[in-house]
């Protein structure tokens, strides 16, 4: 038999093996990152938020490419309706089969992934819905809902019985990936920071960690903007990124065009222009203008992320373009390199241009 000392012994060393197993599990769980389809769920979703389908269609294939399955993605941009509506919804959709379509003609076969099944056949939706996000929200759902859900009954159903019933019901997507979804959107627009809170509490339920969370924010900077990836930060209390940085690059350039080149060099420059502000992430601004009584005299005023921005912005096949094809156009060229004087008034200018 075993000795008292012996029983003892091992029953300090099975509950500390405990307890660093607990520990070492709670540090993963603490420090786990999103794998490479949740980063592409969360980019899919913001572009698809802000209605960027250039660069949705260069994700679109890079979540394929991770391992996405065709009904993954269109669960996403199905749900996503009920948060940015259905134009862009609809949209997405359209270029997602675009993508399908170019990929097929290249010989790529992706998987179309769990089907998509939906149960019509429920008589009290409501009901399933308010269940579905008492899960979620882990706790009780009152019927109606306190606040809107009184004022407004029928938005009420709408929520309850078609996104929390008709959509989640699926299981294509989990919890976890669906409230990814949604933060994501959420994220990337302007003026829903109270449901951007909720979802993220939500999505602390369904297993999303602050780490995760950080890793989105960091997404969405990436996708959207630095002033949109702070909302997240700020809700999870992470320290938020500048929007305006110390090496920000600003630059006026003087342009004197060739007569008679001014209306061609003003079209190639409109397109470089909205190419660059539309497509690269370190482009804050290039603003081209001309000289009302002299439309020959051209200024620009640019402005970059940082010096890195700039030179990858030279390199881009849209400037390269506008360079080649403006050269015989351009008399004369001056670059002014300038300092900032008011950074946070300087944002405050570009947010009321949109």
């Amino acid at each position: 038999m075993m000795s008292k000392n012996k029983f003892f012994q091992w029953i300090i060393l099975f509950v500390l093996t405990l307890s660093f197993t607990k520990m070492n599990a709670q540090q993963n769980t603490a420090t786990q990152n999103l794998n490479t389809k949740e980063q592409s769920l969360v980019k899919i979703s913001s572009l698809t938020a802000i209605g960027n389908l250039e660069n949705l269609k260069v994700q679109l294939n890079v979540g394929l490419d991770s391992g996405l399955t065709i009904n993954e993605i269109k669960e996403a941009l199905v749900q996503l309706y009920a948060y940015c509506g259905f134009p862009r919804s609809l949209n997405a959709i359209n270029t997602f089969k675009t993508v399908l379509d170019e990929r097929k003609t290249k010989g790529i076969n992706d998987i179309e992934g769990k089907k998509i099944i939906v149960e019509n056949n429920v008589e009290e939706k409501y009901e399933q819905g308010r269940k579905t996000l008492e899960t979620l929200t882990k706790t009780p759902q009152s019927k109606p809902a306190p606040g809107f859900g009184e004022f407004a009954p029928r938005i009420d159903a709408f929520l309850k019985e078609h996104l929390f019933a008709d959509i989640f019901v699926s299981d294509v997507l989990n919890y976890q990936q669906r409230e990814l979804v949604t933060i994501s959107a959420l994220a990337s627009l302007n003026g829903v920071e109270s449901q951007l809170q909720s979802h993220i509490g939500i999505g602390k339920n369904t297993g999303i960690t602050d780490n995760q969370l950080e890793q989105l924010a960091d997404l969405i900077q990436e996708s959207v903007s630095k002033t949109q990836a702070n909302t997240v930060r700020k809700i999870i209390g992470k320290p938020t990124v500048p929007v305006v940085g110390n090496k920000m690059m600003i630059r006026i350039s003087e342009i004197e065009i060739v007569p008679g080149f001014s209306e061609e060099y003003r079209s190639i420059l409109k397109e470089e222009a909205s190419a660059s502000v539309n497509l690269e992430k370190g482009v804050i601004a290039i603003f081209p203008m001309y000289e009302q009584k002299n439309p020959a005299q051209i200024r620009i005023l640019e402005i970059y992320d940082d010096q890195e921005s700039y030179q990858f912005h030279l390199q881009t096949p849209h400037f390269k373009f506008y360079k080649t094809s403006t050269l015989k156009m351009v008399k004369s060229l001056k670059l002014i390199d300038m300092n900032q004087i008011d950074s946070e008034t300087m944002t405050a200018v570009f947010s009321k241009l949109k």
